[in-house]
């Protein structure tokens, strides 16, 4: 996966504090105890990889941003002398990483630790499964971590001697784990095509079958094909070949386990290869995919680029390159967390008169109106009744303004957050409730003309607050 080159970390430090530039050149750094226990993950999550070259704030930051509890740390890699360090430089048992980690377990979140990356040195340098074996646990009982990512592309993917070590050395963590009561799950990320995984990814798995590694997912980084395409389509057709393969390899697995073995991780926005460009709209895409399929997490590189840059189109380390809002691609794949996967319903909803619900001129910007029209069969009146609690439309969600809770309160298109205001429950004679109002979903007048703006209201039963919802 991409990373941050260590010549521009070292001339970012120049231009900070002098308190906060030490940290990059290495000079004594607060220590912490080892970090609380987290409560775990759920069965479906996501899990943004976050730079560890940022400033640990960022974690918290973004889950009270987007309530996105789960996030993938990246990278903690060797200094070439087989010493798992933070990006190379700085000691796990560093103050502030520890302390984020405990903030975000205290909010109900956890996290993973990834060994690796595009440019980072992973393990290989231990020249022993002991030593190799020694340096994940040092990092696994540092963090109090249940879950790890290997992080396993360019050359090291091809250096069959080390891979044979690590998949032995975790299989002997599992192993040693396990007989203290505890869990360790293991997870690769590899490089992919459209097509599936190469022969190198292939070997690597089977190896670590061989072993008795016990591998919870293989999360597929689906990016820098080449050339442009349809990016949510590609990151799609790449699970669905994956689901193949793994079923070659874990043949006495049923189709339900298969899909629960993957993880799907675009590069958000603009890739390396700048044709290739993944979107809002394919994140809604393959969010969808995923947890109609069941698949385990959905990640992106990266967390410090979910937002915005001046210029569309620009490659960039700290912004996507695509139109967005902040924390746009969070806030998205956030909604497969806590869901149980499979089929959800998906299709227009109707209501007084006969029309249906409507996104006004199919617009997706935040606070587009929501309205009845005239049934038509288009995307911005196809919704889907998420498990969530949420009902989501053009990649966001149907958002009661500004979280009120009174009476003409209208309704609106915005980025799904979690929130009460994107809440809804089937009440009594088809009314559809926003639990944090305690208010209906409700047609304005009560009038059936096109362009009738929907709204909350206490809840009557009336004909103009009963609504049909997709049911397949």
């Amino acid at each position: 996966m991409p990373r941050l080159p260590r010549k521009r970390l070292l001339v970012s430090a120049a231009l900070l504090p002098l308190a906060t530039a030490t940290v990059v050149f290495g000079t004594q750094l607060a220590a912490s105890a080892a970090a609380n226990p987290g409560p775990g993950f759920p069965a479906h999550y996501a899990a943004p990889y976050a730079e560890m070259w940022n400033n640990p704030s960022t974690l918290m930051a973004a889950a009270n941003a987007t309530g996105n509890k789960y996030y993938t740390l990246a990278f903690v890699i060797s200094q070439g002398t087989c010493n798992a360090t933070i990006d190379g430089d700085t000691p796990v048992t560093d103050a502030g990483w520890n302390g984020a980690i405990n903030s975000l377990r205290a909010a109900g979140g956890d996290v993973i630790a990834s060994f690796g990356g595009a440019s980072g040195t992973e393990l290989t340098s231990c020249s022993s499964v002991s030593s190799m074996q020694a340096q994940y646990q040092k990092v696994i009982d540092q963090f109090n971590l249940t879950r790890i990512d290997l992080d396993i592309e360019g050359s090291v993917l091809d250096n069959t001697a080390a891979n044979d070590r690590r998949n032995q050395a975790l299989a002997n963590l599992q192993a040693q784990y396990a007989a203290a009561g505890k869990t360790l799950s293991v997870d690769y990320t590899l490089p992919v095509n459209p097509t599936g995984l190469l022969s190198n990814s292939l070997s690597l798995l089977n190896n670590a079958k061989s072993h008795n590694l016990n591998v919870n997912l293989v999360n597929i980084m689906t990016m820098d094909y080449g050339s442009a395409m349809d990016m949510g389509q590609a990151a799609i057709n790449a699970a669905t070949a994956l689901h193949t393969q793994l079923g070659q390899i874990w043949t006495t697995n049923t189709s339900a386990q298969l899909w629960a073995m993957e993880g799907n991780t675009p590069m958000i926005g603009v890739n390396d290869t700048t044709s290739e460009i993944f979107t809002t709209g394919n994140a809604s895409s393959l969010e969808s995919f995923a947890k109609n399929n069941g698949i385990q997490e959905l990640a992106f590189w990266s967390l410090g680029r979910d937002k915005a840059c001046a210029t569309n189109g620009t490659l960039s380390d700290t912004c996507s390159g695509t139109p967005q809002s902040a924390y746009q691609f969070s806030s998205t794949f956030n909604a497969i967390t806590g869901s149980s996967g499979g089929t959800q319903p998906t299709g227009r909803i109707t209501g007084y008169g006969g029309k249906c619900v409507d996104i006004a001129s199919a617009a997706t910007a935040n606070g587009t109106a929501i309205q009845l029209y005239d049934c038509n069969g288009t995307a911005a009146q196809t919704w889907t009744v998420a498990s969530d609690g949420s009902i989501k439309g053009l990649g966001k969600c149907l958002d009661v303004t500004a979280a009120g809770t009174a009476n003409g309160t209208t309704i609106q298109l915005y980025d799904c957050n979690g929130t009460g205001a994107q809440q809804w429950a089937k009440g009594t004679n088809n009314t559809l409730v926003n639990p944090a109002s305690g208010r209906c979903l409700d047609a304005t007048g009560p009038s059936s003309a096109n362009g009738t703006r929907l709204q909350i209201w206490d809840c009557s039963g009336a004909a103009n607050q009963q609504w049909i919802l997709p049911t397949v």
